[in-house]
């Protein structure tokens, strides 16, 4: 097993697994598990989509900003983020001072479709087409991702303990490089 002394923030589209990933990826290196939507509806104690029906995107995404800050600062924990994380220049800052441990979970458009379809809680996805939004963002989002991120796990079909294996594995293979 590496040796982790700093946050692995996991980041990547909707529907990418982060959370999933996340939990089983925190168990096998026995980190603690944080991740930042459950940490900020709990702080408010309202739910992400009512947090954008209320304050707006730009007002979750302050929200989301402080809260990553605070989970990031805690050392060895592995971060489930939300996809929209690479959008403000703070969260940017952070992730490039974590960048070694910045793991972007990639999947592809139709696989993140099906998996979000029928996905009633997601506020961006709540528009006449989901799958162009879908796209739209791709296009946006996907620089940023491969920017701010070291390790790049595509999760398209794959078993969620196949990507942490894989995950780990580079993983290794950055320490190696390293000594």
């Amino acid at each position: 097993m590496p040796n982790i002394s700093s946050p692995l923030i996991l980041i990547g589209p909707t529907g990418a697994g982060k959370t999933t990933v996340g939990r089983l990826l925190a168990t096998k290196l026995k980190l603690p598990f944080l991740d930042l939507d459950e940490e900020i509806e709990a702080r408010c104690g309202a739910d992400i989509p009512w947090i954008f029906d209320v304050e707006g995107e730009a007002g979750f995404r302050g929200r989301e900003a402080r809260v990553f800050g605070e989970l990031v600062s805690q050392g060895a924990v592995v971060v489930s983020t939300g996809a929209g994380i690479v959008l403000r220049h703070e969260n940017q800052q952070l992730l490039t001072a974590h960048q070694d441990h910045v793991i972007w979970l990639k999947v592809d458009l139709q696989t993140q479709f099906d998996r979000l379809k029928n996905d009633k809680h997601r506020p961006l996805l709540r528009v006449a087409d989901p799958k162009a939004k879908l796209k739209a963002m791709a296009e946006v989002r996907e620089p940023l991702y491969c920017a701010y991120s070291s390790i790049h796990v595509q999760t398209r079909r794959a078993n969620p303990s196949i990507v942490v294996r894989q995950i780990i594995e580079r993983m290794k293979g950055q320490s190696d490089e390293n000594a």
